[in-house]
């Protein structure tokens, strides 16, 4: 039998009748871009994550673009300002940042959580120093109280990535409203994800939102009158009322994940196998469940000749990058070990027991 790592075509499955009739809907209306499908989700949305504004744009690593650009419009930022950022993201979080002529300033995670360090952030803070990108990596919570004590008292912007969060939380809190602004994926694979690509950002700050949705609409807040020199970033009206329907059953959807996790911990006993430590289900929704071992290369072809798929995020650091190659001599140990010995397990909210109970079984089984 084999396992996949995500049947996409599962979970669309899953909302095949509401979801032809969301674009059914969509295309009788023959309105495509910025229309009444949009407006709904970005009510909803916002809604959901906690916060009072929601800007649908074309994809996530737009969405951290247009949050550091907007704050550059607004006097907030300049070029050559400093963001603390994890070493070891997704190459998005520090695309963003260079994208916008801001200096990503990379520290370690521990390994033990995989998110970014909050004992070596204050180190790393300069008078350059503006804000710090936290992000929520494999759907875990990388939010501490440590972290915004030390926004507070170097009056940082605390801009979160939350591609890989939807739905997670801290203290009754979403993920998405706990810093000043948040980018959200909405890529096929992401928890909550659309047929294509999607994003957004949410925010409290009402001056923010407006000028991030007019940096999205080619600098545009009124038809062909251009305030600023913008881009076109916008989600459009299908993708919208794609993720309408799956909003309302992401909760059920983390919950199913957080089942074939559970049964990952209780029974994984592979001791070539490391774990990072387990959350609470309220602060992990698991987008992806990842392992370490040292012959992890090993194991991923054990497991792919047993019928299992499997995936490694990232076998390379940003800072090993060629397009960041001023960094390739710098050493970030734990950086360098999570990208050497990572792999993620299938997990999704359509792995059924069976598939999940053979996983574990081969794991164990590797020597």
């Amino acid at each position: 039998m084999k396992v996949p790592f995500l049947s996409l075509r599962d979970i669309t499955a899953k909302y095949h009748d509401e979801l032809r009739d969301a674009v059914c809907r969509t295309v009788d209306s023959g309105w495509y871009l910025q229309g009444d499908e949009n407006s709904r989700f970005e009510s909803h949305y916002a809604e959901y994550i906690g916060t009072k504004h929601c800007i649908g744009v074309a994809n996530g690593l737009d969405a951290l673009i247009l949050i550091l650009r907007a704050y550059m419009e607004l006097g907030i930022l300049q070029k050559g300002d400093e963001v603390i950022v994890p070493a070891n993201t997704y190459i998005a979080s520090i695309l963003a940042i260079t994208e916008n002529n801001l200096t990503p300033v990379l520290v370690e995670p521990r390994f033990e959580t995989l998110e970014i360090d909050d004992e070596l952030i204050e180190a790393k803070i300069t008078k350059r120093t503006k804000a710090i990108m936290l992000v929520h990596l494999y759907g875990r919570c990388a939010f501490t109280e440590k972290i915004g004590m030390l926004c507070k008292k170097y009056n940082l912007k605390l801009i979160e990535d939350n591609a890989q969060a939807h739905g997670c939380t801290f203290n009754g809190r979403r993920t998405g409203s706990i810093g000043d602004a948040a980018g959200h994926s909405f890529y096929p694979g992401k928890n909550l994800g659309a047929l294509g690509d999607g994003g957004s950002v949410t925010t409290n700050d009402g001056d923010l939102a407006e000028c991030i949705r007019a940096l999205a609409n080619y600098g545009s807040q009124q038809k062909y009158i251009f305030k600023y020199q913008g881009r076109n970033s916008r989600l459009d009206e299908i993708q919208a009322a794609v993720l309408d329907v799956k909003l309302r059953y992401l909760d059920e959807d983390n919950r199913l994940r957080q089942q074939v996790a559970a049964y990952y911990y209780d029974n994984i006993n592979n001791p070539m196998l490391k774990l990072p430590n387990r959350l609470p289900d309220v602060n992990n929704v698991y987008h992806l469940f990842p392992v370490f071992c040292e012959r992890r290369d090993g194991l991923q072809q054990y497991l792919k000749e047993h019928g299992v798929h499997t995936l490694i995020h990232y076998p390379v650091p940003p800072h090993k990058q060629e397009c960041y190659k001023e960094w390739n001599s710098i050493s970030l140990p734990i950086t360098e070990r999570i990208a050497k010995e990572e792999l993620s397990l299938p997990i999704s909210p359509v792995l059924t027991n069976e598939e999940t109970e053979i996983v574990v079984e081969h794991i164990n089984a590797f020597m």
